[in-house]
């Protein structure tokens, strides 16, 4: 294999696996925080094991991920540096301020409030995970953002033989960054709320702190139930932008060949590349694409067959994966609608709690999709119409990366294997009791 290919799945894999720990981050602290400020408001102790309870699921997911985001970073400079020479004007400020303001916001904030269970009020210890909560979210935000220019570069001029910054307003503000991180922090949060409802689906049904997890469950499915909607929504939106600025992977998503006014969709389809075509197709309905991409049913949508071979995505993967995340977001719409109509009767809904603690998996799935179509689906570009992919690599050798892969393969491994212990130990054995501890100051 030569160093591209190599390089592309080191990457691959270490995003992937640091973005098992993401999610719970940006979800679970929001979460926790509501339910210490309920805490706060009700003075129900309930919701003080609550917050502690899945607080050392947050922390101990919390660490793991900084250990994974490090290591992707680094990639930039050992497996990627002509890209970082080359766009690093841009690219880099979004990551530096990302680095330099809200990951160390975060970080000193989620030791206060880990340690600051009997030394700060109830108030004060609230307030520093709400600040923990905004702090790793905004921290996902500038991340996204410099993502989202690699999907649609702009603000920058080709100056020197590098591209410069020219505006940086334009870079935060441009619509695909906005849908892009409106759609990564809604799945973000769809996890952490099937994640919580899953884990108090096994407790009620365990007859474990029936109580504190048939409060933990309503707060979690009526979050996860919000965002839901919110990302079946934005993700037609974000679809019609992607027709825009991102046509051919529109074209592989679909697995659309021939340039056609009224497009279909295929449900099921099973891609054919090497003959252009799809060798079976299931469930045509006629006009739908040019609908949904353009808002019209006689609209134009550009076929695969009218781009060069050689900037096209790979067209199998791309469709698949995102056929799975689209039929999961409708799923989680389903069960999180269940989920809150049964909120009163959870003790006597088995089959439910049972569908709710085997979908844990689901949503973290459907988020590893929905990177596959985002990363995958715009190859052979690194920085979409701008920087080929085979352009950015180093110039190492082969057998440098493949070291360094199995390495991180082997780290992932052990890290993944030491995560899932912890967390499900940890979620087995439920909250402390309530008389453990108390707060010092009232006030």
């Amino acid at each position: 294999m030569n160093v591209l290919l190599l390089s592309r799945l080191q990457f691959a894999a270490a995003t992937l696996f640091h973005f098992l720990f993401v999610p719970l981050t940006l979800g679970l602290s929001i979460l926790i925080a509501i339910m210490e400020t309920k805490y706060v408001t009700t003075g129900d102790e309930d919701y003080k094991r609550m917050a502690r309870f899945w607080g050392k699921l947050f922390l101990i997911n919390f660490a793991i991920g900084i250990v994974t985001g490090i290591t992707l970073e680094f990639q930039f400079g050992t497996n990627w540096s002509r890209y970082s020479k080359y766009v690093g004007d841009v690219f880099g400020s979004l990551l530096a301020i990302e680095a330099s303001v809200a990951f160390f916001l975060e970080s000193t904030f989620v030791a206060v409030w880990a340690f600051g269970w009997n030394r700060l009020s109830r108030k004060a210890h609230a307030a520093t995970i709400w600040i923990v909560a905004i702090a790793s979210n905004v921290s996902a935000t500038w991340i996204l953002i410099a993502n989202a220019w690699m999907q649609n570069p702009v603000g920058y001029v080709i100056r020197n033989g590098r591209a410069e910054l020219t505006d940086f307003f334009a870079v935060v503000t441009q619509k695909f960054a906005v849908l892009e991180v409106v759609h990564t922090a809604s799945a973000c949060y769809i996890i952490s709320g099937f994640l919580v409802m899953g884990i108090s689906a096994f407790h009620i049904l365990r007859k474990q702190n029936t109580e504190l997890f048939v409060k933990s469950f309503r707060i979690a499915v009526v979050f996860a139930l919000i965002f839901s909607i919110v990302e079946v929504i934005q993700g037609h939106v974000h679809g019609t932008e992607v027709a825009e600025k991102q046509p051919t992977k529109l074209a592989a998503m679909e697995a659309h060949w021939e340039t056609s006014a009224a497009a279909p969709i295929h449900l099921l389809a099973v891609p054919d590349e090497k003959n252009e075509r799809n060798s079976l197709e299931f469930a045509r309905i006629p006009g739908a694409l040019s609908i949904i991409a353009f808002h019209s049913p006689d609209a134009i949508v550009k076929g695969l067959k009218d781009f060069p071979k050689d900037e096209r995505p790979p067209v199998a993967l791309t469709f698949i994966s995102f056929r799975l995340m689209v039929g999961l977001g409708f799923l989680f719409v389903l069960l999180t609608v269940v989920g809150w109509l049964k909120r009163s009767k959870l003790d006597s809904s088995p089959v439910f709690l049972r569908i709710a603690l085997y979908s844990i998996p689901l949503p973290f799935i459907a988020g590893q999709a929905g990177w596959v179509v985002a990363e995958v689906g715009r190859q052979p570009w690194i920085v979409y119409g701008l920087m080929r992919t085979g352009d950015a690599v180093s110039p190492i050798a082969s057998s440098q990366v493949m070291v360094s892969l199995i390495a991180l393969t082997v780290l992932y491994t052990l890290l993944g294997v030491a995560n899932i212990y912890l967390l499900f130990t940890h979620a087995r054995k439920g909250p402390v009791d309530a008389t453990a501890d108390t707060h010092k100051r009232e006030e």
